[in-house]
């Protein structure tokens, strides 16, 4: 039996579980959760995850996992064929690999959903000031790339940092395009060349065309 992803392609950490899963070659059985029809405030998925968000891995065994972050690091552990995507012995590329992944769930998705969360659930346009803070955080990405003049975020292969990152950064691009900061544009080129960015594709396609109504009516 395939492990449960529950939430919606729409949602980016969602789709950074999903590009780890296909480069894993790993088949995950997708439980849509409508937000907007409050099912995860229900009282079986708050028992899989009290913070209410998306997503939640549930495995075969029964072991839930909320959280994409530490989802993907559990899939390389459970279901890698070697740990390339997550190593366990390297701790100076394991440290550099926790701190994009950090970057990105409190600095870059963590603005990013500053906007497109009070959009999404009620309608409420976004402040000047949080296309600012998103624009800055994507500044550092863009320094980060500019010193250390690597090929994805932590090194020169791609690693469970750089689902995160690329999830996060193709999906706003219409609210601040990366393509104004040239080195995360070469980047997100480079990852778009992979087999596992097909997976991001679908859901990317959604959350666009859902943004380009909300601002519309906001």
């Amino acid at each position: 039996m395939a492990p449960k992803l529950y939430g919606s392609k729409a949602s980016p950490p969602v789709r950074s579980v999903l590009m780890c899963a296909k480069a894993l070659g790993l088949e995950l059985e997708l439980v849509p959760i409508n937000f907007q029809a409050g099912e995860h405030l229900s009282n079986e998925f708050l028992k899989k995850n009290p913070q209410h968000t998306i997503p939640v891995l549930e495995d075969d065994d029964g072991f839930v996992v909320p959280d994409s972050h530490a989802i993907n690091g559990y899939l390389v552990a459970k279901y890698g064929k070697d740990d390339s995507l997550y190593p366990k012995e390297d701790y100076k590329l394991k440290a550099t690999i926790d701190h994009r992944l950090h970057f990105d769930s409190s600095i870059l998705f963590s603005r990013a959903s500053a906007i497109s969360r009070p959009l999404i659930l009620k309608g409420i346009k976004p402040t000047q000031e949080k296309f600012d803070d998103l624009k800055e955080a994507l500044g550092f990405l863009e320094r980060i790339f500019t010193e250390n003049k690597t090929d994805f975020v932590a090194g020169n292969k791609p690693t469970i940092a750089d689902f995160s990152i690329v999830s996060s950064v193709t999906s706003y691009s219409g609210l601040v395009p990366y393509t104004d900061f040239p080195n995360v544009k070469a980047y997100i080129e480079r990852f778009q060349k992979l087999p596992c960015y097909e997976a991001n594709k679908e859901g990317l396609t959604e959350l666009e065309n859902y943004f380009t109504i909300l601002l519309k009516k906001a």
